[in-house]
C-alpha cells in the first residue's frame, strides 16, 4: 500500500493565538475550590449533575461511643445503617485521630470528615472482611473492595476537610497481596469463584481507598486521601459523579493512582490536586474478555481546574479500555512534573480504546513525552503481542484511539512533543493538535497512525528528527519549528 506524507511547514513568523489564557498551577486545584459548580460547558451533550441532598439528621461518631485511636468500625457502621433506614443524613467524624475498618456507606448518606479529623483505617484483612464484589484492574472478582466502599446505592458523599490515612505497607494485607501474576489468568474462573480473602493461604487484591460500585448520585468534595495501598478514588460503574477540591498525596506508593473512572458515566472532575505515585486522572472501561462481557463505557466526562503534580501520567486513558472511553473534555488543566503528559495506553489483547476525546487550554512542564499513544506495551506483559509487525487480524480485542483534538496547549518542558506508537491493524486515526506553544528535547516519533494534523504550532527544540514509520496522512500546517541550544 502506498503511504502518503504531507508536510506543509511554515518556518515564517507565526503567533500561536490562544483563544482563552491558559491557567498556571496557582490558578487551579484544590486550594482554588469555589463554593458553587458553574455551568458544565462541553464539546458533546452532558446532562447536568448537582450535588445529593442529605435530611437534616447527624450523628456525631464521639457522642454514640467511638474513642479516639481504637477501634471504631461497629460504631462508624451503625451510624450509618440507622440514618439510612430513617431516610439518610450526615456521619460526622470530629477533630482526631480515628481508627476504623472498611466502612460501606448506604443511600442518602453522607460520611463528613471535620477539619483536623484524621481517618485511619486498618491493615488488618479481618477489618476488611466480609469479601465484597470489586472489580480489580478490570477483572471482577470478589476481595476487600474498599475501605470506603458502597454497592448500589443513591446518593452518597464523602465531604470535609479531614483526612483519610491508609495503613502502613508492613500490614497483613499488603503481605498477603496477590503479587506476581498477570490477572488476565482469572479470567477462564467463573466471577462468583474468584474469592480471595486471605483465608486458609489465599493472597487478598490491595483495597482501593474510595470505590463505589453500581451507585447514582456520588459527591465526594474538599477531603484528602493520603497513604493508599492501591488506588484512590474508583467510582465502578456509577452514574452522575462529581469529585471536587479532593487532594491525594501517595507519592512513592507504587500503583497509587489518583482518581480512576472505571466504566462510569456522566462525570464531574474539578479543582482536585493528585501528587501521586502512578496515573493521576486515569480512564479505565474493564480488561480483556471480561471487559467485553461487562460491557460498560466510561463515557461523559469532564476535567477541569486540576493539578497534577507527581505521578506516571497527567491524564491517561486505559491501559483497561475493553468497554470503550468516549466523550471526555478536559480543559483549564495544569500538569507539572508527571513523567508523561496527556496519555492513550492500551494492548493488543485488551479491547476497546477510545473515541472523542478532547483537551483544551492545558499547561504542561513534564521530563517524558508531552503527548503519548503506548498500544504495544512490553513483551513482560503481552509476549509477542509487543512486536510491531507482522500485521495481527482484527478481533474483538483489537483496540482502537480515534477522533482526539487538542487545542491551545502550553508546554514548557518535555523530553519529546509527541511519541505516538499504534498498531498497524487499528490506526491511530483523525487527530488534530492545534495552537500550541512547544519547548522540547526531541520533537516526534509517529508510526501507524492514520490522519495526523498538527498546525498553527510554535515549536523549540533541541532535536529536529521525524521518526515516523507505516504513516498515512500526516499533515503540519502552518508550524515554525526553532532549534535551541
Amino acid at each position: 500500500m502506498k503511504k502518503i506524507f504531507v508536510f506543509a511547514i511554515l518556518i515564517s513568523s507565526l503567533l500561536t493565538a490562544f483563544s482563552q489564557e491558559v491557567p498556571t498551577s496557582s490558578q487551579v486545584g484544590a486550594l482554588k475550590l469555589p463554593d458553587t459548580i458553574a455551568q458544565i460547558v462541553a464539546p458533546f451533550e452532558m446532562p447536568k449533575l448537582v450535588k445529593p441532598e442529605f435530611p437534616d439528621r447527624t450523628i456525631n461518631i464521639e457522642n454514640v461511643g467511638a474513642q479516639q485511636n481504637k477501634l471504631c468500625t461497629n460504631i462508624i457502621q451503625k451510624a450509618i445503617n440507622k440514618l439510612s433506614s430513617k431516610g439518610g443524613g450526615t456521619v460526622v467524624v470530629p477533630a482526631g485521630q480515628w481508627l476504623t475498618g472498611r466502612i460501606i456507606l448506604k443511600s442518602n448518606v453522607n460520611l463528613h470528615l471535620d477539619k483536623d479529623a484524621e481517618l485511619h483505617f486498618s491493615g488488618d484483612i479481618k477489618d476488611c472482611l466480609p469479601v465484597v464484589f470489586t472489580r480489580n484492574e478490570g477483572i471482577e472478582l470478589y476481595s476487600l473492595g474498599a475501605f470506603i466502599y458502597a454497592n448500589g446505592a443513591t446518593n452518597i458523599a464523602l465531604t470535609g476537610q479531614g483526612k483519610l490515612v491508609g495503613p502502613s505497607r508492613d500490614c497483613e494485607i499488603f503481605k498477603k497481596q496477590m503479587e506476581g501474576v498477570v490477572i488476565e489468568k482469572y479470567i477462564s474462573t467463573p466471577v462468583e469463584k474468584r474469592i480471595f480473602d486471605g483465608k486458609d493461604g489465599k493472597p487478598v487484591f490491595l483495597p482501593m481507598f474510595f470505590a463505589p460500585m453500581n451507585c447514582k448520585n456520588v459527591f465526594v468534595e474538599g477531603v484528602t486521601f493520603e497513604k493508599t495501598l492501591f488506588w484512590n478514588v474508583v467510582p465502578q460503574y456509577c452514574e452522575n459523579v462529581i469529585i471536587r477540591g479532593i487532594t491525594v498525596n501517595s507519592v512513592g506508593i507504587f500503583r497509587s493512582d489518583g482518581i480512576d473512572i472505571d466504566s462510569s458515566m456522566n462525570i464531574l472532575v474539578e479543582y482536585c490536586t493528585l501528587d501521586c505515585g502512578d496515573d493521576c486522572f486515569t480512564l479505565k472501561s474493564g480488561r480483556c474478555e471480561d471487559g467485553l462481557r461487562v460491557n460498560k463505557p466510561s463515557e461523559n466526562i469532564i476535567i477541569r481546574y486540576c493539578l497534577a503534580k507527581r505521578g506516571g501520567g497527567s491524564v491517561t486513558c486505559g491501559s483497561e479500555t475493553a468497554g470503550m472511553i468516549r466523550n471526555m473534555y478536559v480543559h483549564d488543566c495544569v500538569f507539572d512534573g508527571t513523567k508523561n503528559g496527556i496519555l492513550f495506553k492500551t494492548r493488543r489483547n485488551r479491547g476497546g480504546g477510545g473515541e472523542n476525546l478532547y483537551y483544551e487550554r492545558i499547561r504542561l512542564n513534564i521530563p517524558g513525552p508531552a503527548i503519548k499513544w503506548d498500544m504495544l506495551g512490553s513483551r513482560e506483559y503481552v509476549g509477542e503481542l509487543a512486536d510491531r509487525l507482522p500485521v495481527r487480524s482484527i478481533t474483538p480485542l483489537t483496540p482502537s484511539y480515534k477522533n482526539i483534538f487538542m487545542k491551545d496547549i502550553v508546554i514548557e518542558n518535555c523530553d519529546k512533543f509527541i511519541r505516538a506508537i499504534g498498531i498497524p491493524e487499528t490506526k491511530i486515526s483523525n487527530v488534530v493538535i492545534e495552537n500550541c506553544n512547544v519547548s522540547s528535547k526531541a520533537l516526534v516519533e509517529i508510526s501507524d497512525v492514520d490522519g495526523f494534523v498538527v498546525k498553527n504550532t510554535q515549536i523549540k527544540t533541541k532535536n529536529s528528527a521525524m521518526n515516523i514509520a507505516g504513516a498515512n496522512n500526516i499533515t503540519w500546517d502552518n508550524v515554525k519549528i526553532t532549534t535551541k541550544d
